[in-house]
């Protein structure tokens, strides 16, 4: 699943460990919007001037309305393309315009109209009717930019989207607990399921897609969503988006506020950029079912191997003080996911495992199989190779880490 970036007309595109990072995703989505995509205006047709975002208190979530250059959109068509972005492009929903020659034939992948701007909204608020009215003249507007018509999106609405920040207030003095505790991460789960169910009732080949998700609220935590503990939270919630069949998760942000991946000013990797980058490497767009017997403190979610043979699992242990010995069984189809018999694998299986660098999860610095993920002197993502394990053995899940296992002759029918 992808990660997203909110808007930074601003940002220096130019940095090499900005670059590296992007690249090595091989493709990243990026998410141009957020907040404040209903607050911008493009400089195109008869807008004429192009001032920048400035505080302002009365302004749409404390900013004047700010302004999108088209060298500004070229700049950035050139760096995506360079990067190899998959582009997702929130458009303002609140400020008519005439139509405007802007036409430059850059691929946007899809587009995301308005932000937060349903049910109470966030800062503004459309209601139901004129924004689905909206959303169809959009769809026309988009089918009339498709050159071709195999590559113009089918349907009005190709993918559902919503925004989950479920741990609250970025100050709130209880974060670290909540990032935790097996129960309280459970919760969203509910609001996963009702996104799923209303997405299964009115339009089954639709996508949900979490397009935002930066845990907390108003910029993140300063003292959690920088540190290596963010992971619990972070890749919990992309286990759980998957098996509510959400298509895109969209974090928020790559870079800015407590939340980004990368540091907003040295594009340092944070431990939750290598999180996400291991994720996107071996976990596969199919989901597995996974059934334990173990402490609640222990969570697990599996998928088919990506585009090689097997199965990719994520082990997260939440526990201060107690480590998991875990053998696997499998069950064969019809048998109501029961364990048939315990899986004893022929070849070495391949273990990512990821603790913080002192062993105190508040660190910024993350472990990979006990090597520290640090940028080269060439600002380039380190090499990030699994350990080979015996399969004959226990897997091992060290306390408060998360361990990536993929198993290439695990042989799962869905897999196959």
């Amino acid at each position: 699943m992808p990660l997203g970036k909110g808007w930074d007309i601003k940002l220096d595109l130019r940095y090499g460990a900005l670059i590296n990072a992007i690249k090595a995703f091989n493709p990243l989505r990026i998410k141009v919007g957020g907040s404040l995509q209903d607050n911008v205006v493009y400089k195109v047709g008869e807008v004429s001037s192009c001032a920048n975002f400035m505080k302002r208190e009365d302004g749409l979530f404390g900013f004047s309305q700010g302004c999108l250059s088209m060298e500004r959109w070229d700049q950035l068509n050139r760096f995506f393309n360079h990067t190899g972005v998959k582009l997702t492009f929130g458009l303002n929903a609140l400020f008519g315009r005439n139509e405007s020659q802007a036409k430059k034939g850059y691929k946007v992948d899809s587009y995301e109209f308005g932000n937060q701007l349903s049910g109470s909204g966030m800062g503004a608020k459309v209601d139901a009717k004129p924004y689905g009215k909206d959303v169809i003249v959009l769809k026309n507007l988009v089918k009339e930019l498709y050159a071709h018509p195999e590559t113009e999106p089918k349907g009005i609405v190709d993918g559902l989207t919503h925004h989950i920040y479920n741990l609250g207030p970025g100050d709130d003095p209880n974060m670290m607990n909540k990032v935790l505790d097996p129960s309280y991460l459970n919760k969203v789960s509910q609001t996963y399921k009702g996104v799923s169910d209303v997405v299964n009732k009115f339009r089954p080949q639709l996508g949900a897609w979490v397009s935002e998700s930066g845990g907390a609220l108003k910029g993140g935590s300063k003292d959690v969503s920088r540190t290596f503990a963010d992971g619990f939270w972070y890749l919990d919630q992309m286990g759980m988006a998957s098996t509510y069949d959400q298509k895109v998760f969209c974090r928020q942000a790559l870079i800015g506020g407590n939340y980004g991946l990368l540091n907003s000013t040295t594009f340092v990797p944070n431990p939750n950029y290598y999180c996400a980058l291991l994720w996107h490497q071996l976990m596969g767009s199919t989901v597995l079912a996974v059934t334990k017997e173990s402490d609640p403190n222990l969570r697990v979610y599996a998928h088919c191997a990506k585009k090689k043979p097997g199965v990719s699992l994520i082990f997260i242990n939440l526990s201060k003080d107690r480590s998991f010995s875990i053998t696997l069984s499998n069950a064969k189809p019809g048998n109501a996911g029961k364990p048939s018999y315990e899986f004893v694998g022929k070849q070495n299986r391949e273990e990512y495992h990821l603790r913080a660098l002192t062993g105190d999860i508040k660190d910024d610095i993350v472990c990979l199989n006990d090597v520290p993920m640090v940028q080269t002197d060439s600002e380039d993502i380190p090499a990030m190779d699994p350990k080979l394990v015996d399969a004959s053995t226990p897997i091992s899940i060290a306390a408060q880490s998360i361990a990536y296992v993929t198993i290439r002759d695990f042989e799962a029918p869905a897999c196959v």
